[in-house]
């Protein structure tokens, strides 16, 4: 992805914040817009398409959750979350929300722009794995193919638009079909970091890709079994 041609929206109600967070972005050569509430910024997010929002959590009206939740609805644009210290709930409010990854305040400007190239990475529709040793790129099921090199699903042959996590979820749950993964490893694994909170929030991804794979075709989103008191595991399906 060229960052030239990149485009983030940026929303904090602290103009320092916006100010500051523009300058580092814009230093990438990315382009930046930039929304003081969460108003602005559902109008904007839904009306332009941007590569990725950075959203602040605590605003007065609408909050980070609420746009994040509307956005979610129409669109799969990345977003990274900013939280305050000590709003863990918040944080686990966020991932169920659709949140692909977060940042505490108070931050380092560079943390946040390594994170933004880190997201842009996973979410480019030109991905390619960066291994030592060539990777399986291309999972064909009955009903479901995961095209890793392109990062595109598709149920039946139509395009299934998924947020950066979702993504990575399937994919994980894909390459090891029929192995049980406890929902704490999954978020070990699936979020990149150590995560002590909600285990809703695996179950909260997992509702929102077996509804988006289901609109197409039932038997994809059938795939992903529920193993009570465990965890998830991907079952491949008879192509009868």
């Amino acid at each position: 992805m060229n960052a030239e041609s990149t485009s983030i929206l940026v929303v904090d109600d602290e103009e320092r914040i916006r100010r500051l967070l523009r300058m580092y972005l814009e230093k990438e050569q990315y382009t930046v817009n930039d929304a003081e509430n969460g108003e602005s910024a559902l109008e904007m997010a839904l009306n332009k398409d941007f590569d990725l929002i950075i959203l602040d959590l605590m605003m007065p009206g609408m909050d980070g959750i609420e746009v994040c939740e509307e956005i979610r609805k129409q669109k799969a644009t990345p977003i990274i979350m900013l939280t305050a210290k000590g709003e863990e709930v918040n944080r686990v409010q966020g991932f169920e929300a659709g949140t692909d990854d977060y940042i505490v305040k108070p931050f380092s400007p560079r943390e946040v722009v390594l994170r933004v190239k880190a997201l842009l990475r996973r979410s480019s529709s030109t991905k390619f794995l960066q291994t030592e040793t060539k990777t399986k790129e291309l999972f064909e099921f009955p009903h479901l193919t995961i095209d890793n090199e392109a990062h595109r699903v598709t149920v039946d042959g139509s395009l299934i638009n998924l947020t950066p996590k979702e993504y990575e979820l399937l994919l994980y749950l894909a390459q090891a079909p029929d192995k049980v993964f406890a929902r704490e490893q999954l978020l070990k694994d699936v979020w990149n970091y150590e995560f002590f909170g909600d285990l809703r929030t695996v179950d909260t991804h997992v509702k929102r890709l077996r509804e988006k794979l289901s609109h197409e075709d039932p038997k994809a989103a059938e795939m992903i079994k529920t193993v009570w008191g465990v965890g998830y595991k991907f079952e491949v399906q008879d192509q009868a």
